[in-house]
């Protein structure tokens, strides 16, 4: 891991820190919204699927952290299977396909992979190949019953506004032939009446099959599941700003690995890992990472996260911060960055923007310290990052083992 402040990148849009207070917002889960297409076409919306598994190596980053997070990509994914998030599932797996079976080959490193961890990625490859192919007859299959449920509600619908069409025709027919007093007010027309308040039949219905597979619309984002909720305890903030205060005072960044566990549409942050590091008034570089994988593998924790100090400058995410953040939220669209400003009291909750900021930045193949356009908004708060104050955190100081 290496960052910088070298340059500062645009803000969030949203961005206005209390100086006293952390900046995680209790909002409703974010959704993306890219690339819509109609619901009743399921052979794209399966495309669009499909394409947010795209994913391309960078030579700055190793083949070990790619294989290292491959295994991250399968255990997610597998959780995600059991607990019937069949799409993030299908998501992973199509990413690991693509990383290990077309991408990693042309990484300048690939020939110092070893033949073991070649050997175990063939395999893993070989297993979740028919697991692939099936979420995906899976899901086709669901989005042509939700196709054929929306259709048929949206021909009910103009059914029914035929149907009130008529009757209100034979209704102003019966009137004139019994020299009725009713007439229709100036400019009022059979359309604006029918669909006046109490008789407008478009109204939301209750939906008759499961909320969580129906969209809001006939638009469909490629990227509607939304983010599952991120839990860290409240106490983590706290605990890290004090076993980096020596570094702090000596205008030095300490850094560290947000890990935990998947549970039922939730991830939680259980385990704060500080790894091996040098750090700088404006960067923090890490060392021994195979330290952190090994931890991770015996305790069996997901990385969902990262944390990091600005002795001096405010909570944000500089250009490199962005590159760093880029290769987490790839893996697992939850992953955040958290910075803590102590100097001005303030602390961040970021990710980068689903719909643009993440693809720009897997994209820029610069490096080091350089400017990025802010005609959009590369980052934004974590909105689905929530505290808990009644969850502990089990802090694992890697610097005292060597």
């Amino acid at each position: 891991m290496y960052k910088d402040k070298g340059t500062l990148s645009p803000s969030p849009s949203s961005s206005s820190s209390s100086s006293s207070s952390t900046t995680t917002s209790t909002t409703a889960k974010k959704q993306y919204d890219k690339n819509n297409i109609n619901i009743s076409d399921p052979d794209g919306r399966l495309k669009l699927l499909t394409e947010m598994a795209v994913v391309d190596i960078r030579p700055d980053v190793s083949p070990a952290k790619y294989y290292r997070s491959g295994a991250e990509m399968i255990r997610i994914a597998e959780q995600y299977k059991n607990q019937g998030e069949i799409q993030k599932a299908y998501v992973l797996y199509v990413k690991f396909i693509i990383l290990f079976l077309e991408k990693i080959i042309k990484h300048p490193l690939y020939k110092n992979v070893s033949q073991d961890d070649k050997a175990k990625n063939k395999q893993t490859l070989k297993k979740i190949f028919p697991i692939t192919e099936e979420l995906k007859k899976k899901i086709l299959q669901q989005y042509k019953e939700e196709a054929k449920k929306y259709i048929a509600d949206e021909e009910q619908k103009k059914l029914k506004i035929d149907e009130e069409n008529r009757r209100f025709k034979n209704l102003v027919n019966d009137d004139d032939k019994n020299n009725s007093n009713y007439k229709l007010l100036p400019h009022q027309n059979v359309d604006s009446f029918v669909h006046d308040k109490k008789f407008n039949l478009d109204d939301k219905e209750t939906p008759v099959f499961d909320r969580s597979l129906k969209p809001a619309s006939s638009q469909i984002s490629s990227h509607r599941f939304s983010l599952s909720d991120l839990k860290l305890p409240s106490k983590l903030i706290s605990e890290f700003l004090k076993l980096s205060n020596s570094n702090t005072l000596s205008n030095k960044e300490t850094c560290g690995i947000l890990t935990g566990k998947m549970g039922k549409n939730q991830l939680f942050v259980t385990h704060l890992l500080i790894p091996h590091q040098s750090g700088s008034p404006d960067s923090c570089l890490t060392h021994n990472e195979e330290d952190i994988f090994d931890y991770q593998d015996q305790h069996s924790l997901i990385t969902l996260g990262w944390i990091h100090t600005h002795p001096t400058q405010t909570a944000f995410l500089s250009s490199v911060d962005l590159h760093t953040h880029c290769a987490y939220q790839l893996m697992l669209p939850e992953a955040i960055a958290v910075v803590c400003a102590p100097k001005y009291d303030e602390t961040g909750f970021f990710m980068l923007t689903p719909e643009h900021g993440l693809d720009f930045i897997a994209h820029c193949r610069a490096t080091g310290f350089h400017p990025h356009p802010n005609e959009k908004t590369l980052y934004t708060h974590a909105t689905h990052c929530k505290l808990d104050s009644t969850m502990d955190i089990k802090i694992v100081d890697l610097r005292k083992n060597k």
